[in-house]
């Protein structure tokens, strides 16, 4: 081991290997490491994740590995399953930074009951067929450059 001069000549601990599975998430991953890098073990699997506080019961989608409610670090992964209601959505046509070339795609909101999720519509849902309050899933994903992502779909 090398010896280090700022910490009074102990021994430097090895180098860390960094956890940047995250950088397969999305059009665009803007950060490559988070504290909820299985978020894309799950969706290698074919599975929606969300986490849920032990200590409040606050639910997070996206995931969160700590709670701002209670300020717990005490939670807990769970799938999103089952059919959502579209509440909210909104057709695209400009886009922020590296998602130009995805023009024009549609936002929506969905809600699962105790829960709501943010997220975009499938591109294959033609707009005249689009409702508030149809049912819908949420599904994996992958993109053309084997990025992953997750997308609504009708039920």
């Amino acid at each position: 081991m090398e010896m280090s001069p700022f910490l009074g000549g102990e021994e430097m601990s090895e180098k860390k290997e960094i956890d940047d599975r995250f950088k397969k998430f999305g059009t665009v991953s803007f950060t490559s490491v988070t504290k909820v890098n299985d978020f894309i073990d799950f969706l290698e699997k074919g599975k929606i994740m969300g986490t849920r506080c032990q200590d409040c019961g606050t639910v997070f989608f996206p995931p969160r590995a700590d709670c701002y409610h209670c300020l717990s670090r005490n939670v807990e992964w769970f799938e999103i399953s089952g059919k959502g209601k579209l509440v909210s959505y909104s057709k695209l046509k400009y886009a922020p930074v590296g998602f130009e070339g995805d023009l024009p795609y549609s936002i929506a909101l969905l809600d699962y009951g105790d829960y709501k999720i943010f997220g975009r519509l499938a591109g294959d849902i033609p707009d005249d067929e689009v409702r508030l309050g149809m049912e819908m899933k949420t599904v994996v994903n992958k993109l053309p450059n084997g990025q992953l992502n997750y997308v609504f779909e009708k039920a």
